[in-house]
């Protein structure tokens, strides 16, 4: 098993201005997720954002414990969330087997001290995308699947943003400290996530892109309101959103993401919305 481990630092809005696209990339964009039996994991230095991706194949795939988390084992200080983007897998949390579908999640609570992913078949082999931030309390393991989800649809065909938002690991569907997951699935002929953008100063955020069709693309926007930049992204990638950025994309075909996000507090709704009309 092969394990790899990033560490970005955080950047104010200034400096976030000065940097061309590869250093955008390099900052904020985690351009490969998921390898055969393999763990990827990036710490992000907003709010300790731990964003990873695991794929076993042809063996099982324990979660790794980082040096650089100075920890008796991951879980000791954080609560992880994960949501299955491939085939049937399966998840042993000490001892507990759980049994993660395509779009199923999976919230495991701080203190945790094992956690081993498989595969059912290794020719469609699982991918857990994984987000995981510091917990001061433990709360409950739980599944959930899609029929659990709190489901909230919004836009319309004629703005190109019809989509469906999947509400899987949040206050409203089980107790979390302060991490919260879900997936937004954008119908056929829309194109854009998260219009009109908003800012939440007081949490971060990561979006991860899938279901992007072969030889599509997402052009993922950030940066401040009134100095927005973007990055092109492919199919199972990630990019950070620090709190005083934008985080909003539109592709060139429908595709589904993931958001996930980590701060102050657990309300959904707390967002500093920007008019369309007034993003540079």
């Amino acid at each position: 098993m092969k394990t790899y481990f990033d560490s970005r630092f955080a950047l104010s809005p200034n400096e976030g201005k000065q940097l061309d696209t590869k250093g955008l990339r390099d900052h904020f964009l985690m351009e490969q997720l998921f390898e055969a039996d393999a763990i990827h994991l990036t710490l992000s230095h907003y709010d300790r954002y731990i964003t990873g991706g695991v794929m076993p194949v042809q063996e099982e795939v324990s979660l790794s414990n980082p040096e650089n988390l100075k920890a008796g084992y991951f879980l000791e200080r954080r609560e992880l969330g994960m949501i299955n983007v491939g085939g049937k897998g399966i998840v042993v949390a000490d001892g507990i087997t759980y049994e993660l579908e395509y779009k199923e999640a999976l919230y495991l609570g701080k203190g945790t001290k094992e956690v081993v992913f498989s595969s059912v078949e290794a020719n469609t082999p699982a991918k857990f995308y994984l987000n995981s931030a510091p917990a001061h309390h433990t709360y409950p393991s739980k599944k959930v699947s899609k029929a659990e989800a709190e489901v909230v649809e919004l836009g319309s065909a004629a703005t190109a943003n019809h989509r469906v938002i999947n509400k899987l690991i949040v206050n409203s569907v089980l107790p979390t400290c302060q991490l919260q997951m879900g997936m937004t699935e954008l119908k056929s002929g829309s194109v854009w996530n998260t219009m009109p953008a908003h800012t939440h100063d007081r949490r971060m955020e990561v979006y991860f892109y899938f279901e992007v069709p072969e030889g599509q693309s997402v052009c993922h926007f950030m940066g401040q309101p009134q100095e927005t930049r973007h990055v092109w992204m492919q199919n199972e990638q990630a990019i950070i959103s620090p709190n005083w950025s934008v985080h909003s994309g539109a592709g060139t075909s429908n595709y589904t993401f993931i958001w996930g996000m980590a701060g102050e507090n657990l309300d959904y709704g707390d967002m500093d919305h920007c008019a369309i009309t007034e993003l540079r």
